[in-house]
């Protein structure tokens, strides 16, 4: 699977690993806040959290990691 980064406006890159996907997926899936999504992925804060959340695309965030892994 390639991996994929998405450039926010700070500056800042999010590389689209194994990690980031199944916290994404995680987001999606449960009420986890934007808050907690930027602690976990690293970010400063819920404004980059919820810019990657923008920018992503959705396939990414509801897609289990592993049928990715197998669909690319």
């Amino acid at each position: 699977m390639d991996v994929q980064k998405i450039v926010l406006s700070t500056g800042r890159e999010v590389v689209l690993d194994e990690h980031a996907i199944r916290v994404l997926n995680k987001y999606v899936r449960t009420q986890m806040t934007l808050e907690e999504l930027a602690k976990e992925l690293g970010l400063a804060g819920w404004e980059e959290a919820y810019e990657l959340v923008l920018k992503m695309p959705s396939y990414v965030m509801w897609i289990p990691y592993v049928m990715q892994k197998h669909l690319a």
